[in-house]
């Protein structure tokens, strides 16, 4: 893990990517630190990513709902004030959202 000094985030500031899902559209603000990434993003409503995602992850939610759908078919609702956390390659999941949501994201090497 790098040394990170301390420093403040204005999102504000910090250019959007838009990225396609199946149906919908996920907004990304994206930092890098070193081997840490933290994201805001948003889904747009009836948003449903285009694939299965095993990176690890602490998702965040900020605003909104979603559903985190496993591979295996099990699904986890988290509302604002939530949070889940998983570790690479320990999960098959993807991100599905009715009424749009977001989310801050962070991950990096520290979750291998």
């Amino acid at each position: 893990m790098s040394k990170i000094p301390f420093q403040n985030i204005d999102w504000n500031k910090i250019e959007k990517t838009e990225h396609q899902g199946t149906t919908g559209v996920a907004h990304w603000q994206t930092v890098q630190l070193g081997g840490l990434r933290i994201r805001k993003v948003r889904y747009s409503k009836n948003y449903f990513a285009d694939h299965w995602c095993q990176k690890g992850h602490i998702v965040h939610c900020l605003d909104g709902q979603f559903i985190s759908e496993m591979e295996n078919g099990e699904q986890v609702e988290l509302t604002k004030g939530m949070t889940y956390v998983v570790s690479d390659d320990l999960s098959s999941h993807r991100s599905i959202s009715k009424g749009g949501v977001t989310l801050l994201i962070i991950d990096g090497a520290f979750l291998k």
